[in-house]
């Protein structure tokens, strides 16, 4: 998968995958590869919420009014997640024309 993803992206999961809850956290099977991915609780309820499309500055929002997080790393920290996420082909970047 290509392209970058920034404040403004909408982001969904793919179909090619099926996840799980244990415990709080996040466990992904990427059907394609075969590989099996984990997310912390954090990251589980970023997992949770791009089941759907979702602007990457609502997912912001989100995580900011349910965590303590200042505004400005969580969103270092959730582009970088996404954009691994994108890498390993777990979530798509969809046109925001589209939305």
């Amino acid at each position: 998968m290509t392209g970058s993803v920034t404040v403004q992206s909408i982001v969904v999961a793919v179909k090619d995958q099926v996840s799980s809850d244990v415990g709080g956290e996040a466990v992904i099977l990427h059907m394609q590869s075969g590989v099996y991915y984990g997310l912390d609780p954090v990251g589980a309820r970023i997992w949770s919420l791009v089941q759907q499309p979702k602007r990457v500055a609502d997912l912001r929002e989100a995580v900011v009014d349910e965590f303590d997080v200042e505004p400005a790393r969580c969103e270092s920290d959730l582009i970088e997640l996404l954009q691994k996420l994108l890498t390993e082909g777990l979530i798509e970047l969809q046109d925001v024309r589209q939305s």
